[in-house]
Protein backbone atom coordinates (compact mmCIF):
# COMPACT_ATOMS: atom_id res chain seq x y z
CA UNK A 1 0.00 0.00 0.00
CA UNK A 2 1.31 3.46 -0.78
CA UNK A 3 0.88 6.52 1.54
CA UNK A 4 -1.62 8.68 1.09
CA UNK A 5 -2.11 12.59 2.32
CA UNK A 6 -0.74 13.10 5.60
CA UNK A 7 0.43 9.58 5.93
CA UNK A 8 3.67 9.49 7.74
CA UNK A 9 5.79 6.47 6.65
CA UNK A 10 8.04 4.71 9.06
CA UNK A 11 11.05 3.02 8.14
CA UNK A 12 13.01 0.10 9.90
CA UNK A 13 15.05 0.81 12.51
CA UNK A 14 18.81 0.43 11.15
CA UNK A 15 21.06 0.10 14.03
CA UNK A 16 24.83 1.04 13.41
CA UNK A 17 24.30 2.44 10.07
CA UNK A 18 27.16 5.36 9.71
CA UNK A 19 27.50 8.45 7.56
CA UNK A 20 29.80 7.21 5.60
CA UNK A 21 27.99 4.42 4.16
CA UNK A 22 26.35 5.00 0.95
CA UNK A 23 23.40 4.08 -1.48
CA UNK A 24 21.42 1.82 1.24
CA UNK A 25 18.83 1.28 3.77
CA UNK A 26 19.42 3.05 7.32
CA UNK A 27 21.40 6.24 5.77
CA UNK A 28 18.49 8.20 6.99
CA UNK A 29 17.70 6.52 10.22
CA UNK A 30 16.49 8.99 12.28
CA UNK A 31 15.68 11.54 9.68
CA UNK A 32 12.33 13.18 9.07
CA UNK A 33 11.14 14.45 5.58
CA UNK A 34 8.45 16.43 4.75
CA UNK A 35 6.86 16.06 1.07
CA UNK A 36 5.04 18.52 0.00
CA UNK A 37 3.97 17.02 -3.51
CA UNK A 38 0.69 15.42 -4.48
CA UNK A 39 1.67 13.82 -7.85
CA UNK A 40 4.44 11.07 -7.59
CA UNK A 41 4.20 11.06 -3.77
CA UNK A 42 4.45 7.25 -3.10
CA UNK A 43 7.47 7.28 -5.20
CA UNK A 44 9.39 9.93 -3.50
CA UNK A 45 8.18 8.45 -0.21
CA UNK A 46 9.66 5.57 -1.15
CA UNK A 47 13.00 7.03 -1.96
CA UNK A 48 13.94 8.28 0.92
CA UNK A 49 12.45 5.33 3.45
CA UNK A 50 14.44 2.76 1.46
CA UNK A 51 17.22 4.82 3.01
CA UNK A 52 15.94 4.66 6.70
CA UNK A 53 13.88 7.86 7.11
CA UNK A 54 10.52 8.65 8.21
CA UNK A 55 8.63 10.46 5.50
CA UNK A 56 5.16 12.76 6.16
CA UNK A 57 3.34 13.22 3.05
CA UNK A 58 1.22 16.46 3.33
CA UNK A 59 0.13 18.04 -0.18
CA UNK A 60 0.50 22.15 -0.10
CA UNK A 61 -1.81 21.82 -3.53
CA UNK A 62 -3.13 19.18 -5.14
CA UNK A 63 -2.80 18.79 -9.30
CA UNK A 64 -6.85 19.00 -10.46
CA UNK A 65 -7.03 17.97 -14.00
CA UNK A 66 -9.21 19.45 -16.88
CA UNK A 67 -10.39 16.53 -18.53
CA UNK A 68 -13.57 17.87 -18.85
CA UNK A 69 -13.14 21.63 -18.68
CA UNK A 70 -14.92 23.25 -21.62
CA UNK A 71 -12.37 26.28 -21.27
CA UNK A 72 -9.39 23.87 -22.62
CA UNK A 73 -12.09 22.52 -25.17
CA UNK A 74 -12.72 26.19 -26.48
CA UNK A 75 -8.78 26.81 -26.30
CA UNK A 76 -8.16 23.86 -28.37
CA UNK A 77 -10.85 24.60 -31.36
CA UNK A 78 -9.41 28.27 -31.43
CA UNK A 79 -5.97 27.26 -31.67
CA UNK A 80 -7.01 24.69 -34.53
CA UNK A 81 -8.85 27.27 -35.91
CA UNK A 82 -5.72 29.96 -36.03
CA UNK A 83 -2.84 27.63 -35.72
CA UNK A 84 -0.12 29.05 -34.01
CA UNK A 85 4.03 29.63 -35.58
CA UNK A 86 5.14 28.10 -32.32
CA UNK A 87 4.40 26.14 -29.57
CA UNK A 88 5.89 25.47 -26.04
CA UNK A 89 5.86 22.28 -24.43
CA UNK A 90 6.93 22.68 -21.04
CA UNK A 91 5.30 19.44 -19.19
CA UNK A 92 5.15 16.18 -20.81
CA UNK A 93 1.97 15.08 -18.48
CA UNK A 94 0.56 18.33 -19.20
CA UNK A 95 1.07 17.42 -22.84
CA UNK A 96 -0.44 14.60 -22.62
CA UNK A 97 -3.18 15.29 -20.61
CA UNK A 98 -4.22 17.88 -23.58
CA UNK A 99 -4.10 15.61 -26.40
CA UNK A 100 -6.12 13.05 -23.80
CA UNK A 101 -8.85 16.40 -23.75
CA UNK A 102 -8.66 16.76 -27.58
CA UNK A 103 -9.34 13.11 -28.21
CA UNK A 104 -12.24 12.69 -26.12
CA UNK A 105 -13.70 16.32 -27.32
CA UNK A 106 -13.02 14.33 -30.96
CA UNK A 107 -10.33 16.90 -31.84
CA UNK A 108 -7.17 15.16 -31.67
CA UNK A 109 -6.88 14.32 -35.63
CA UNK A 110 -6.86 18.27 -36.12
CA UNK A 111 -4.94 19.27 -33.62
CA UNK A 112 -2.58 16.59 -34.07
CA UNK A 113 -2.47 18.30 -37.94
CA UNK A 114 -2.12 21.44 -36.83
CA UNK A 115 0.79 20.70 -34.70
CA UNK A 116 2.73 18.81 -36.93
CA UNK A 117 3.03 21.76 -39.10
CA UNK A 118 4.15 23.97 -35.94
CA UNK A 119 7.51 24.68 -35.08
CA UNK A 120 7.54 22.89 -31.33
CA UNK A 121 10.38 24.16 -28.59
CA UNK A 122 10.40 21.21 -25.57
CA UNK A 123 11.11 22.39 -22.15
CA UNK A 124 13.58 19.08 -21.50
CA UNK A 125 13.38 15.27 -22.00
CA UNK A 126 9.95 14.67 -20.42
CA UNK A 127 8.58 17.28 -22.68
CA UNK A 128 9.96 16.09 -25.82
CA UNK A 129 9.05 12.64 -25.14
CA UNK A 130 5.81 13.28 -24.33
CA UNK A 131 5.76 15.44 -27.76
CA UNK A 132 7.45 12.14 -30.04
CA UNK A 133 4.85 9.94 -28.17
CA UNK A 134 2.25 12.24 -30.01
CA UNK A 135 3.62 11.16 -33.24
CA UNK A 136 5.29 14.70 -33.42
CA UNK A 137 8.86 16.21 -33.12
CA UNK A 138 10.27 19.27 -31.67
CA UNK A 139 12.68 21.46 -33.25
CA UNK A 140 14.43 22.12 -30.02
CA UNK A 141 14.66 20.84 -26.12
CA UNK A 142 16.43 23.26 -23.99
CA UNK A 143 19.24 22.03 -22.35
CA UNK A 144 18.51 23.60 -18.75
CA UNK A 145 15.43 22.63 -18.70
CA UNK A 146 13.93 25.49 -17.50
CA UNK A 147 11.00 28.16 -19.77
CA UNK A 148 13.74 30.87 -19.76
CA UNK A 149 15.62 29.17 -21.96
CA UNK A 150 12.93 28.43 -24.21
CA UNK A 151 12.07 32.03 -24.06
CA UNK A 152 15.47 33.12 -24.78
CA UNK A 153 15.93 30.77 -27.52
CA UNK A 154 12.73 32.48 -29.24
CA UNK A 155 13.51 35.84 -28.77
CA UNK A 156 17.02 35.39 -29.96
CA UNK A 157 15.62 34.13 -33.45
CA UNK A 158 12.81 36.86 -33.56
CA UNK A 159 9.22 36.34 -33.02
CA UNK A 160 8.05 39.64 -33.83
CA UNK A 161 4.20 39.15 -35.87
CA UNK A 162 5.01 35.22 -35.21
CA UNK A 163 1.75 33.54 -32.72
CA UNK A 164 3.21 31.89 -29.94
CA UNK A 165 0.87 29.05 -28.23
CA UNK A 166 2.09 28.33 -24.36
CA UNK A 167 1.33 25.22 -22.68
CA UNK A 168 1.10 25.95 -18.91
CA UNK A 169 2.52 23.94 -16.14
CA UNK A 170 0.13 24.95 -13.19
CA UNK A 171 0.84 28.65 -13.26
CA UNK A 172 2.03 31.37 -15.73
CA UNK A 173 4.89 32.83 -15.63
CA UNK A 174 3.68 36.29 -16.64
CA UNK A 175 7.55 37.96 -16.80
CA UNK A 176 7.96 34.88 -19.10
CA UNK A 177 5.26 35.83 -21.21
CA UNK A 178 5.44 39.64 -20.74
CA UNK A 179 8.94 39.08 -22.25
CA UNK A 180 7.37 37.20 -25.81
CA UNK A 181 4.74 40.02 -25.52
CA UNK A 182 7.39 42.59 -25.38
CA UNK A 183 9.39 40.91 -28.49
CA UNK A 184 6.58 41.43 -30.89
CA UNK A 185 5.13 37.80 -30.37
CA UNK A 186 1.44 37.16 -30.31
CA UNK A 187 1.05 35.30 -27.23
CA UNK A 188 -1.10 32.92 -26.09
CA UNK A 189 -1.58 29.83 -23.38
CA UNK A 190 -3.18 26.31 -22.74
CA UNK A 191 -3.89 25.71 -19.36
CA UNK A 192 -4.15 21.58 -18.90
CA UNK A 193 -4.21 21.67 -15.18
CA UNK A 194 -4.75 23.66 -12.51
CA UNK A 195 -3.77 23.40 -9.17
CA UNK A 196 -6.77 22.76 -6.29
CA UNK A 197 -6.43 23.05 -2.55
CA UNK A 198 -4.59 20.46 -0.08
CA UNK A 199 -6.61 17.17 -0.19
CA UNK A 200 -5.09 17.03 3.65
CA UNK A 201 -5.16 19.93 5.22
CA UNK A 202 -4.71 18.76 8.58
CA UNK A 203 -1.41 17.37 7.02
CA UNK A 204 -0.16 20.35 6.29
CA UNK A 205 -0.80 22.00 9.61
CA UNK A 206 1.20 18.81 11.40
CA UNK A 207 4.15 19.21 8.55
CA UNK A 208 3.95 23.30 9.49
CA UNK A 209 4.21 22.27 13.01
CA UNK A 210 6.99 19.76 12.29
CA UNK A 211 8.41 22.44 10.60
CA UNK A 212 8.85 25.14 13.16
CA UNK A 213 9.18 22.87 15.79
CA UNK A 214 12.64 21.05 14.36
CA UNK A 215 11.12 17.92 14.28
CA UNK A 216 11.49 17.60 10.79
CA UNK A 217 14.72 17.60 9.47
CA UNK A 218 13.94 18.81 5.49
CA UNK A 219 11.13 19.50 3.18
CA UNK A 220 10.74 18.86 -0.34
CA UNK A 221 9.10 20.99 -3.10
CA UNK A 222 8.34 19.67 -6.56
CA UNK A 223 6.98 22.30 -8.05
CA UNK A 224 6.64 26.57 -7.65
CA UNK A 225 3.21 26.73 -6.83
CA UNK A 226 3.60 24.01 -3.77
CA UNK A 227 6.18 26.12 -2.79
CA UNK A 228 4.55 29.44 -2.55
CA UNK A 229 1.66 27.85 -1.41
CA UNK A 230 3.44 25.86 1.43
CA UNK A 231 4.42 29.47 2.88
CA UNK A 232 0.96 30.86 2.04
CA UNK A 233 -0.21 28.51 4.92
CA UNK A 234 2.47 29.22 6.80
CA UNK A 235 0.79 32.51 6.77
CA UNK A 236 -2.43 32.11 7.02
CA UNK A 237 -1.30 29.69 10.08
CA UNK A 238 0.30 32.43 11.90
CA UNK A 239 3.76 30.99 11.89
CA UNK A 240 5.05 31.87 8.45
CA UNK A 241 7.89 33.79 10.33
CA UNK A 242 9.02 30.18 12.31
CA UNK A 243 9.06 28.69 9.66
CA UNK A 244 11.11 31.15 7.39
CA UNK A 245 13.56 31.02 10.48
CA UNK A 246 13.79 26.82 10.66
CA UNK A 247 13.98 26.62 6.62
CA UNK A 248 16.70 29.23 7.10
CA UNK A 249 18.68 26.68 9.86
CA UNK A 250 17.76 23.71 10.98
CA UNK A 251 15.16 22.83 8.67
CA UNK A 252 16.80 21.73 5.26
CA UNK A 253 14.31 23.38 2.08
CA UNK A 254 15.09 21.39 -0.54
CA UNK A 255 13.74 21.67 -4.52
CA UNK A 256 13.92 19.54 -7.70
CA UNK A 257 14.79 22.44 -9.70
CA UNK A 258 15.29 26.20 -9.80
CA UNK A 259 11.77 27.12 -11.25
CA UNK A 260 10.43 25.32 -7.80
CA UNK A 261 13.27 26.95 -5.94
CA UNK A 262 12.11 30.19 -6.88
CA UNK A 263 9.05 31.41 -4.57
CA UNK A 264 11.54 30.01 -1.98
CA UNK A 265 14.70 31.96 -2.59
CA UNK A 266 12.42 35.09 -2.99
CA UNK A 267 11.32 34.04 0.68
CA UNK A 268 14.92 34.59 1.35
CA UNK A 269 16.02 30.92 1.52
CA UNK A 270 18.47 28.80 -0.30
CA UNK A 271 17.30 25.61 -1.02
CA UNK A 272 19.37 22.41 -2.06
CA UNK A 273 18.66 21.96 -5.56
CA UNK A 274 20.15 18.83 -7.59
CA UNK A 275 22.52 19.22 -10.54
CA UNK A 276 19.86 17.07 -12.51
CA UNK A 277 16.18 18.62 -12.44
CA UNK A 278 14.52 14.64 -11.11
CA UNK A 279 13.13 13.59 -8.40
CA UNK A 280 15.96 10.51 -7.81
CA UNK A 281 18.59 13.55 -7.99
CA UNK A 282 16.49 15.43 -5.47
CA UNK A 283 16.43 11.94 -3.16
CA UNK A 284 20.55 11.52 -3.72
CA UNK A 285 21.19 15.05 -3.28
CA UNK A 286 19.56 15.59 0.12
CA UNK A 287 20.21 12.32 1.53
CA UNK A 288 24.13 13.07 0.59
CA UNK A 289 23.85 15.97 2.07
CA UNK A 290 21.91 15.17 5.82
CA UNK A 291 24.14 12.05 6.26
CA UNK A 292 27.19 14.35 5.39
CA UNK A 293 26.31 17.27 7.49
CA UNK A 294 23.38 16.46 10.01
CA UNK A 295 25.19 13.49 11.82
CA UNK A 296 27.51 13.43 14.41
CA UNK A 297 29.47 10.43 16.21
CA UNK A 298 31.30 11.35 19.85
CA UNK A 299 33.31 8.92 21.51
CA UNK A 300 32.21 9.29 24.87
CA UNK A 301 32.92 7.09 27.82
CA UNK A 302 30.46 5.07 28.10
CA UNK A 303 31.00 4.38 24.14
CA UNK A 304 30.40 5.95 20.13
CA UNK A 305 27.30 7.95 20.72
CA UNK A 306 25.80 8.61 17.11
CA UNK A 307 23.09 11.84 16.69
CA UNK A 308 21.59 10.91 13.71
CA UNK A 309 17.92 13.32 12.85
CA UNK A 310 16.06 12.66 15.82
CA UNK A 311 17.55 9.11 16.53
CA UNK A 312 20.33 8.81 18.84
CA UNK A 313 22.56 5.78 18.48
CA UNK A 314 24.91 4.01 21.49
CA UNK A 315 27.63 1.68 20.21
CA UNK A 316 25.46 1.19 17.16
CA UNK A 317 22.73 0.22 19.18
CA UNK A 318 19.04 2.48 19.15
CA UNK A 319 18.54 4.45 21.88
CA UNK A 320 15.09 5.90 23.02
CA UNK A 321 14.69 9.09 24.38
CA UNK A 322 11.55 11.48 25.05
CA UNK A 323 11.29 15.27 23.15
CA UNK A 324 13.27 16.43 26.88
CA UNK A 325 16.24 14.49 27.04
CA UNK A 326 16.56 14.42 23.09
CA UNK A 327 16.36 18.14 23.22
CA UNK A 328 19.44 18.38 26.02
CA UNK A 329 21.45 16.01 24.31
CA UNK A 330 21.42 18.14 21.03
CA UNK A 331 22.57 21.07 22.70
CA UNK A 332 25.21 19.56 24.80
CA UNK A 333 26.50 17.96 21.42
CA UNK A 334 26.53 21.14 19.71
CA UNK A 335 29.73 21.78 22.41
CA UNK A 336 31.02 18.72 23.17
CA UNK A 337 33.43 18.96 26.02
CA UNK A 338 32.38 22.56 26.91
CA UNK A 339 30.12 23.51 29.95
CA UNK A 340 26.59 24.37 29.11
CA UNK A 341 24.63 26.08 31.57
CA UNK A 342 20.98 25.49 33.01
CA UNK A 343 19.56 28.29 31.58
CA UNK A 344 21.02 28.06 28.14
CA UNK A 345 19.62 24.07 28.25
CA UNK A 346 16.27 25.42 29.91
CA UNK A 347 16.08 27.48 26.86
CA UNK A 348 15.93 24.02 24.50
CA UNK A 349 13.11 22.83 26.41
CA UNK A 350 10.28 25.60 25.46
CA UNK A 351 7.33 23.78 27.59
CA UNK A 352 9.75 23.93 30.40
CA UNK A 353 9.15 26.71 33.38
CA UNK A 354 12.35 25.81 35.93
CA UNK A 355 15.54 24.60 36.52
CA UNK A 356 14.26 22.00 38.11
CA UNK A 357 13.23 20.81 34.38
CA UNK A 358 16.72 20.06 33.71
CA UNK A 359 17.80 18.40 35.99
CA UNK A 360 14.78 15.86 35.68
CA UNK A 361 15.66 16.08 31.77
CA UNK A 362 18.96 15.43 32.31
CA UNK A 363 18.08 12.37 34.79
CA UNK A 364 16.04 10.77 32.12
CA UNK A 365 18.82 11.43 29.43
CA UNK A 366 20.96 9.43 31.39
CA UNK A 367 19.52 6.69 32.28
CA UNK A 368 17.64 6.20 28.69
CA UNK A 369 21.87 6.09 27.51
CA UNK A 370 22.98 3.90 30.76
CA UNK A 371 25.97 5.65 31.79
CA UNK A 372 26.05 8.54 33.77
CA UNK A 373 29.69 9.65 32.51
CA UNK A 374 28.41 10.54 29.48
CA UNK A 375 26.80 13.75 30.95
CA UNK A 376 28.73 14.91 33.58
CA UNK A 377 27.51 17.68 35.96
CA UNK A 378 29.81 20.68 36.63
CA UNK A 379 28.77 21.82 39.70
CA UNK A 380 27.66 25.23 39.88
CA UNK A 381 28.27 25.77 36.06
CA UNK A 382 26.06 23.10 34.48
CA UNK A 383 26.38 20.23 32.43
CA UNK A 384 28.73 18.37 29.52
CA UNK A 385 29.12 16.20 27.29
CA UNK A 386 32.18 14.19 27.99
CA UNK A 387 34.43 13.13 25.41
CA UNK A 388 37.33 10.71 25.40
CA UNK A 389 38.09 10.76 21.63
CA UNK A 390 36.77 11.55 18.15
CA UNK A 391 34.96 9.24 16.08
Amino acid sequence: MTPGPGATTPAPRQAGRHAGDTGHPGRLTGFRIVLTCDRRSAELAAGFTRRGADVLVAPALRIVPLVEDAALVRATEELIATPPDDLVVTTGIGFRGWVEVADAAGLAPRLLEVLADTRILARGPKARGAVRAAGLREEWSAVSETTAEVVDRLVDHGVTGRRVAFQLHGLADDHLLARLAAAGASVTTVRVYRWGPSPDPSAVARALDAVRSRTADAVVFTSAPGSHEFLESAGRAGCRAEVLDALRGDVVPAAVGPVTAAPLVAAGLDPLVPDRFRLGALVRVLADHLAGTRVRRLVTPGGVLELRGRATFLDGEPVSLSPAPTALLRVLAERPGEVVTRHRLLDSLPEAADLHAVEVAVARLRAALGHRGIVETVVKRGYRLSLVGTA
